[in-house]
């Protein structure tokens, strides 16, 4: 996992050869103000979904992994905390394949990491994370999933 200020994704390009494509994104799009949806960078190897979820409690929140993807996750209109669990201590879960994701539900996070807007985070398929806890009723984010 990562989490950093935004302005600083380029530091990570090296990390992921889709990486760049996402800062050349990011440069020519204002992610604050497009409608919510799906933006296609790559195809299915690196796309945007801009989504505005419901706000939840530490305890509302769903742990969940990827295993051919990963996130690089964004807030947009408030702070938003994730929380945190090394994959390998997580329990198992059934795998939805079609979605990439396993969810855990009523799985608390080992840690908990707040960004603001103006902050990313970014998750490997090792990373288990449980996204959108805010206090706000609802949370504008953009999601850039990622070929891992």
């Amino acid at each position: 996992m990562v989490i950093d200020s935004l302005q600083n994704l380029a530091m990570y390009a090296s990390l992921n050869p889709l990486f760049p494509k996402v800062i050349e994104f990011l440069e020519n799009n204002d992610i604050t103000t497009m409608a919510d949806g799906k933006y296609e960078i790559c195809g299915a190897d690196c796309f945007l979904n801009l989504t505005t979820a419901k706000g939840k409690s530490p305890d509302e929140a769903v742990m969940e992994t990827h295993n051919k993807m990963l996130d690089i996750q964004i807030p947009i209109s408030a702070a938003e905390t994730f929380g945190y669990t090394p994959r390998e201590a997580l329990p198992d879960g059934e795998y939805n394949e079609v979605k990439d994701i396993t969810k855990l539900t009523g799985v608390p996070g080992q840690s908990y990491v707040t960004a603001v807007p103006g902050m990313m985070a970014i998750f490997w398929p090792q990373d288990g994370h449980a996204p959108c806890i805010c206090i706000e009723p609802t949370i504008r984010k953009a999601i850039f999933k990622v070929k891992a």
